[in-house]
């Protein structure tokens, strides 16, 4: 049980460790490695990796499977803010409801997701295409939605997001790695099977290591609320869990079978946490609760998923 689950008993075991932290050695290690790139160098090495595993059939048959590609982004851009709408009407706090909105309207992960999928012997191209186009979708998207979904808390504000730092970001840490991990697969060595699970392994352990910068740099947030942190836990997982039976069920309506299913389950239901953040901390500063809401969804639904990818596979 554990040797297969041993994500979700990794990320678990990173969020209790960080949060009881008496020597607090771990939690300023996390924020030294965040400080200095951490999760950017970590991100651009996983794409090196996913670039040396991926085969190019995948690479075709993920640009020609549109229906799966258009489920994936209707998850991400009409059915999470409509459930973070629904979840709004608990009564919850503001600050709860505003963290429940920003994250709503977020794009997918750009590597725990493709991880995931291809953990879960997915298509591990397709999902690649799903993030681009996902975050590049979202530099329109997440003004018009989430100026709509504010009206609800009557917290209208004026969002600019800055386009060039979103592409940019997408093409220094996903198309430039992933371009040189093909490269190196085709010049340099043909991939094994075992050197395959090698480098799936090693994704996994770097996502994991990516949540624990995380964790780390809101640890002192988090311990100063905990009257809030059990409310968002809940929520956050119906949350997620509402996104997760919404993809198995268009995947079933819309016939997606195993193997074209995986990238549509966990890049139409996961959400980058980066982009919530400077959200959050350049509109919302005032509601620090919020910030709890993006960090603990992260961790929450990597957990749920984690757990997930091993039962697909």
């Amino acid at each position: 049980m554990i040797r297969r689950q041993w994500f979700f008993f990794a990320l678990a075991a990173v969020f209790i460790l960080v949060l009881a932290d008496p020597t607090r050695i771990l939690v300023e290690s996390g924020r030294v490695f965040k400080d200095n790139h951490g999760p950017d160098i970590l991100i651009f090495l996983i794409f090196i990796l996913s670039g040396c595993i991926i085969d190019v059939e995948q690479i075709r048959a993920g640009l020609r499977d549109f229906s799966s590609t258009l489920t994936a982004l209707l998850l991400i851009v009409v059915v999470s803010p409509i459930a973070a709408v629904l979840l709004g009407l608990s009564g919850s706090q503001t600050g709860i409801i505003l963290g429940l909105y920003i994250v709503s309207v977020m794009p997918t992960t750009l590597s725990s997701g493709v991880v995931m999928t291809d953990k879960a012997g997915g298509n591990m191209a397709h999902a690649l295409f799903i993030t681009i186009l996902s975050n590049i979708v979202a530099i329109v998207s997440i003004p018009v939605v989430l100026s709509f979904l504010l009206r609800f808390l009557d917290q209208e504000r004026s969002l600019v997001i800055d386009q060039g730092a979103i592409i940019l970001k997408l093409i220094i840490i996903v198309l430039l790695p992933l371009t040189a991990g093909m490269i190196l697969k085709h010049r340099v060595f043909d991939m094994t099977q075992t050197q395959r699970q090698l480098f799936q392994n090693l994704n996994q352990w770097m996502v994991v290591f990516i949540i624990f910068m995380s964790l780390a740099s809101v640890r002192d947030i988090l311990l100063s609320r905990l009257d809030s942190i059990l409310v968002i836990l809940p929520l956050t997982l119906v949350f997620h869990t509402i996104l997760l039976a919404a993809a198995f069920g268009f995947c079933k309506l819309f016939r997606i079978d195993k193997g074209r299913r995986e990238s549509v389950i966990f890049m139409g239901s996961q959400k980058t946490l980066p982009l919530s953040i400077v959200i959050q901390m350049n509109y919302f500063p005032e509601f620090g609760t919020a910030l709890l809401v993006c960090v603990l969804h992260h961790v929450v639904h990597l957990m749920m998923d984690g757990y997930l990818c091993e039962k697909l596979k």
